[in-house]
């Protein structure tokens, strides 16, 4: 079992319970899945592009992305319908814990400049995402063998009703939120 799902069963939950005063131990909040997303535009010229966007998200995540395609055809993008223009992977159980692990824990503190993650990337229904600039803070990706620095999108899902409480549960993972 992941050091993050122990942590979450051993003293996340009992401190959410106490916060919100949740009665029974299945209304408490908790992750459901990560959704790690990378949009590749230039895929659109080079289908090489689309192909190293995958290596890297499978390095990352550890798991195979889905190659995610256009659903209409834009003629000023230079994009046919169903052509290939980014890569997805969704994370769930084990490999969700570990990924978040190695986020909070390696990745964002080798972002530059990082004075920690906007509180405003909430939805209104207890999802939270955020965006990374470059792929390259992830220890998995080696610099010399990258081809272009791409971003990502990672889309946190959890099973709160509001945002104060997604917002308690990521930041007993220890998401270092920006104070205000």
């Amino acid at each position: 079992m992941s050091r993050l799902k122990d942590r979450y069963e051993q003293k996340i939950r009992p401190e959410l319970m106490k916060k919100f005063g949740y009665k029974n131990i299945m209304e408490v909040p908790k992750l459901t899945k990560i959704v790690l997303n990378m949009g590749v535009g230039e895929a659109a010229a080079d289908h090489k592009v689309i192909e190293n966007a995958v290596k890297d998200m499978t390095a990352i995540s550890g798991q195979k992305p889905v190659i995610t395609k256009a659903k209409k055809a834009i003629a000023n993008f230079k994009v046919r319908e169903n052509m290939p223009i980014g890569c997805k992977v969704t994370l769930r159980r084990e490999k969700m814990y570990e990924f978040l692990d190695r986020l909070v824990n390696t990745a964002l503190p080798r972002v530059r400049d990082f004075r920690g993650i906007s509180g405003k990337g909430f939805d209104g229904r207890g999802n939270f995402a955020m965006g990374l600039k470059e792929q390259i803070v992830f220890l998995e990706i080696n610099y010399d063998e990258v081809d272009a620095i791409r971003g990502m999108d990672i889309v946190m899902c959890t099973t709160a009703k509001t945002d104060e409480e997604a917002k308690a549960l990521l930041a007993g993972f220890d998401m270092p939120f920006a104070k205000k």
